[in-house]
């Protein structure tokens, strides 16, 4: 009986070394995406993904049924917009949000079981149904909340650097410089960000021979962000109708600004509702306290 338990005790050793060391080699691969001119641009996926990610191929099979066709669907165009193309598919992820409550869930369910078996807390005790309940649904949820997130930041990075290369881009225009051009040398010039990639993929699918109306329309589309859309759509109108692009640039230009001043003033409305909470719960009591304590205080002496 004490080999086995020593066999036993060994294994499971040797599994969680095996895990861990597993864990520490994914941990430090560095994820990248192929851009369209053949460079690579590093984009970072949480550890759990990484750890997972060889797994999903188990769900192929599945998910190719037409019932996942639209969840599939949705997730690749917010993975292309959140600028994850090629480095995670629709497929991948919708299979990781069954992966991540399966297996996390059940980790996370086995640790709240055992602390309530030792731990002598009546309170744990009665919520731990609950309480595995609510990791199974936030690991399912987790991927969602993670991508909406990355597609938030990538929107606004595209929102604050959109004006100033609008800018750029109506200079150059009306000194003279074909659009394509003007957009070649805006890319060559500025560091790769979200915008910079989306306009090189632009100049590239042009390059080879797809009309400008059309790669603009598929850039705004793709990237689903409603000022570069604006911005699209009123070029595809220019080339359509003739009339010059400089104008309409700098009339874009122009409206993106406006946008910004009137978010940005909608913001600073907004910050004294904020406010009120966080002053409410930290500053009031703590100046209650400073006001009140020493006339408290001074009464207790008197009455005493």
């Amino acid at each position: 009986m004490n080999a086995l338990a020593i066999a036993m005790t060994a294994a499971w050793t040797v599994a969680a070394a095996a895990l861990a060391a597993y864990a520490a080699m994914v941990a430090g691969e560095v994820t990248y995406v192929t851009l369209a001119d053949g460079r690579r641009q590093e984009r970072s996926l949480p550890l759990l993904f990484k750890l997972l990610l060889p797994f999903t191929g188990n769900f192929d099979g599945m998910l190719a049924r037409p019932a996942f066709a639209k969840q599939v669907g949705a997730a690749d165009a917010m993975l292309v917009s959140a600028g994850f193309e090629g480095l995670l598919s629709g497929r991948e992820f919708v299979a990781l949000k069954f992966l991540l409550p399966a297996v996390m869930g059940t980790l996370w369910c086995a640790a709240i079981l055992a602390a309530a078996a030792i731990l002598d807390v009546p309170a744990l005790g009665d919520m731990r149904f609950g309480l595995c309940a609510l990791g199974i649904l936030l690991f399912y949820a987790q991927p969602t909340m993670w991508l909406r997130s990355a597609l938030r930041k990538r929107h606004l990075a595209i929102m604050k650097a959109l004006p100033f290369v609008l800018d750029v881009l109506t200079l150059s225009v009306e000194a003279g410089m074909d659009f394509i051009s003007a957009l070649q040398r805006n890319c060559a010039a500025r560091r790769m960000d979200a915008l910079n990639e989306e306009l090189l993929r632009m100049t590239k699918e042009i390059q080879v021979g797809r009309s400008r109306r059309d790669a603009l329309k598929s850039m705004a589309d793709r990237v689903n962000q409603p000022d570069l859309r604006s911005v699209a759509y009123a070029l595809v109108q220019a080339d359509e109708l003739g009339v010059s692009i400089g104008s309409i640039l700098r009339i874009q230009s122009e409206q993106l600004r406006a946008r910004r001043f009137d978010r940005a003033e909608k913001l600073a409305a907004e910050a004294p509702t904020k406010m009120l909470f966080p002053l409410m719960l930290c500053i009031f009591p703590a100046v209650f306290i400073i006001l009140l304590v020493p006339v408290l205080t001074q009464t207790l002496k008197g009455i005493l």
